[in-house]
């Protein structure tokens, strides 16, 4: 199954929809029908999500393009069960860019919330009993679907501004740290704050709500994410490709065999292999599944199975921007490039072990 559906593109920013979004969507169905609901109210409730969840892109396209007046890129936004994520081709380390670009997405649902908070006559609702208040929510009219979509942008707006990771609030307040202190101290408070948050959400959620459980679980392992990122970036800067590239690679050519390059596996720790022509340019890259699943077929030549389509790395480029560059490919192997010569190359394993040797000299 294809993991997204295309929507079309906003600002040459790709709107998607997870496939588990449908999922929401059958549940709410299944929900409204098995409390006696009926077609009126599982199509009014259905709306409300598709409302919803445009509120949710318009927020993401709030952090999007204003991110983009500091020349950074979004890759796409993606919609979720819980909600919407932009792939910001990076986080901005300047703290006044952070903080306009995380309060951006909030502002977004507090301008929608205004706006309807004048388009419909709040008062109708406020100046009733409880009573009269839950028999008039109880209609699937517009002004209720007004009031509905009022009161979750209000929500939006609140819940993101929770100083927690990975919630907009969490990078709010790291900016706003970040302004007196630096950026790995300053992230390591926001990591600590969000923690404490998650377990009070976990409280809170084996008391009352399971749903707070999962919450819970997102923020902590968020600040855990965030923290461990802004240390590395930090160990890592100052330094380049050539300080922590794989030098003394195993080459291939188009016409080695699948027996060839078992034989090379077997005998080494190589897992993934640069194939070079007789002069010695890159032609594509033999990736270890690629192997192993071709591994019957052992007089098959390397040119058959080899990916064509690969990125390189300068041998100068700060060790930052590799990890960027490493860590956003599904295959974490990028050969290394010196005046369109062949050094070696750089993968995740080799960055985590130079942060590890890092830490030990900086702590």
């Amino acid at each position: 199954m294809k993991a997204n559906l295309n929507l079309g593109n906003i600002s040459n920013i790709k709107i998607q929809i997870h496939w588990t979004f449908f999922f929401l969507i059958v549940w709410i169905v299944f929900e409204e029908l098995n409390r006696g609901g009926t077609t009126a109210s599982v199509l009014f409730n259905i709306a409300l999500v598709f409302a919803v969840f445009c509120c949710v892109v318009l927020h993401e396209l709030g952090h999007a393009l204003t991110a983009k007046r500091f020349g950074i890129g979004t890759k796409s936004i993606t919609l979720l069960p819980i909600g919407g994520i932009a792939s910001l081709d990076k986080i901005p380390e300047d703290p006044k860019q952070e903080f306009l670009v995380a309060i951006a997405g909030p502002l977004v649902n507090i301008i929608i919330a205004i706006f309807l908070y004048f388009l419909i006559p709040i008062q109708d609702f406020t100046n009733k009993n409880l009573g009269e208040a839950l028999e008039y929510l109880s209609n699937f009219s517009l002004k209720n679907f007004l009031l509905y979509l009022f009161i979750v942008n209000v929500a939006m707006f609140v819940f993101n501004l929770i100083p927690a990771f990975p919630m907009d609030g969490g990078r709010v307040f790291r900016a706003l740290l970040t302004l007196k202190i630096n950026r790995v101290k300053a992230t390591q408070i926001a990591a600590n704050v969000g923690q404490f948050i998650a377990v009070l959400f976990l409280l809170f959620g084996l008391l009352f709500n399971p749903f707070l459980i999962f919450i819970a679980l997102i923020i902590f392992l968020g600040a855990y994410g965030e923290n461990k990122y802004v240390q590395s970036m930090m160990l890592l800067k100052n330094h380049t490709v050539n300080e922590a590239m794989l030098k003394n690679i195993t080459t291939l050519h188009p016409e080695n065999t699948v027996s060839d390059v078992v034989d090379i596996l077997l005998s080494g720790s190589e897992t993934n292999f640069v194939v070079v022509n007789k002069n010695g340019a890159i032609e594509g890259i033999l990736y270890h599944d690629d192997i192993i699943k071709n591994s019957k077929n052992r007089s098959v030549p390397v040119k058959e199975l080899m990916t064509k389509s690969f990125k390189t790395i300068n041998f100068n480029s700060d060790l930052p921007s590799a990890y960027r560059a490493i860590t956003s490919e599904k295959r974490p192997f990028i050969p290394v490039m010196n005046n369109n010569k062949l050094e070696g190359a750089i993968d995740l394993n080799n960055l985590n072990e130079f942060i590890m040797l890092r830490a030990k000299m900086e702590y």
